[in-house]
């Protein structure tokens, strides 16, 4: 098992620089054995914990801060790697594939000039965080589901805001979302962000009070002023003041069945933002209130193209496994303490153990069930169990690399070392 993730990791480093790839083998191996959880995210610490000398731990480390890598070549030969596995299926839904986006955030409270904030449940209130922006297609292998990234997006240099990020994003999607390709999001964005952007497939979760309007004016009734909007249309019944305000009668019913459950469907076709006068040459969305027994709150959805509901439906389930992702990357890898402090460096991790989170996730799916011990009776192929069967493995010495991964054997011994290093302001030549 260790040899065939050694030789994954291979695929994404070998064409490297000489020594840089070595060194970011012994990195990625590092993250992927969970050695940050015992030494709580000290990177040194987890570095000796795998069996490297002194000098291979300098090493690893000026490798990953400083080494000639880039972080959307390795994603494409992660995906390149992933497609070519036999067991690889994409998920399509009347020929579309969805494509997931989502942003993620490692908290960093005390990080100076941490290059962005994002909300936190739990403090009720924006911390200091770096924030990434995820996309990716989805598949499964096994049976399991697994987003397949496509890119990490970081923050503007000049504007960390969040908003700034997913305008970025949205915009790069639009760029990059092939014909047969439908984008997923999940509520916190608006139809209006979408159509800014130029995005023309897309199923988006809407806000319980989501309001819309007919493409068309209603018949003029001869009093007052003559209408300039179409009827307004609330999908879902709420309470304002006391006072219950009714749901607009559907346009069309469905009803589907899945697993024993009876699933309700309501659609509203057609349709168009408030602000919006209606017009032919509007582009208009369809609503879909999808209500399963499993939830409290229905699902409300809409999408611009037309689609049958158990399609939309299971569209916006595959939203779900862009979440695992960040997940595997915090609490499996134990990535989610970082002391990092250079400005690249604070970008890089956080890159890195998106990545491996992916690598992680989608080993466990293609490895058999690993039981963590006699209690676990009905195994999963999950990261945090596979994570466990790594825990503590020290560096593979037998490994089959490739001779191009190497130390690079670079005459140094004439350099300053240490606090020598350091760059120091040159003395000036006294004026004549």
């Amino acid at each position: 098992m260790s040899n065939h993730i050694i030789s994954v990791l291979c695929i994404l480093i070998q064409d490297l620089p000489i020594g840089t790839n070595l060194a970011l083998l012994h990195f990625l191996w590092m993250m992927i054995s969970g050695a940050l959880l015992p030494s709580r995210g000290a990177i040194f610490p987890a570095l000796k914990s795998i069996g490297l000398n002194d000098a291979a731990i300098r090493r690893a480390w000026v490798a990953f801060g400083k080494g000639m890598w880039q972080m959307p070549a390795m994603l494409v030969l992660w995906r390149e790697y992933v497609k070519a596995q036999p067991g690889w299926q994409e998920h399509r839904y009347e020929g579309y594939l969805p494509v997931t986006i989502d942003v993620t955030a490692f908290w960093r409270p005390t990080l100076k000039q941490c290059p962005g904030k994002h909300y936190h449940p739990a403090a009720g209130r924006a911390l200091p965080a770096v924030i990434f922006g995820i996309t990716g297609d989805v598949g499964e292998i096994n049976g399991q589901r697994l987003a397949l990234p496509r890119a990490f997006e970081r923050v503007h240099p000049k504007d960390h805001s969040e908003k700034r990020l997913w305008k970025e994003m949205l915009k790069n999607m639009k760029k990059d979302l092939k014909d047969d390709e439908i984008a997923v999001i999940d509520a916190g964005m608006h139809i209006s962000d979408l159509l800014e952007a130029g995005i023309d497939r897309y199923v988006l979760r809407l806000a319980v009070n989501f309001t819309a309007r007919r493409n068309y004016l209603p018949a003029y009734n001869n009093l007052g002023r003559k209408p300039t909007y179409g009827l307004s249309v609330r999908p879902l019944s709420r309470k304002h003041k006391g006072k219950t305000i009714e749901a607009t009668v559907a346009d069309e019913t469905y009803t589907f069945f899945e697993n024993g459950r009876e699933i309700r469907v309501e659609i509203w076709r057609k349709l168009i933002l408030n602000k919006v006068a209606p017009n032919e040459g509007n582009k208009t969305f369809d609503v879909y209130a999808i209500y399963d027994p499993d939830f409290d709150q229905p699902w409300l959805l809409a999408t611009p193209v037309t689609l049958k509901p158990e399609s939309v439906r299971a569209i916006y389930k595959d939203r779900w496994p862009v979440e695992q992702i960040p997940l595997s990357a915090k609490q499996m890898v134990g990535a989610h303490r970082q002391f990092v402090h250079n400005k690249e460096s604070v970008q890089r991790l956080p890159e890195l153990a998106l990545l491996v989170g992916s690598i992680l996730s989608f080993l466990a799916a293609s490895f058999p069930a690993m039981p963590t011990g006699f209690w676990d009776r009905e195994p999963k192929r999950t990261p945090g169990r596979l994570r466990r069967q790594l825990a503590g493995k020290a560096f593979p010495k037998d490994a089959q690399i490739s001779g191009q991964l190497r130390e690079k054997k670079s005459v140094t011994g004439h350099l300053p070392k240490g606090n020598l290093a350091r760059s120091q302001k040159t003395a000036q030549p006294a004026a004549t």
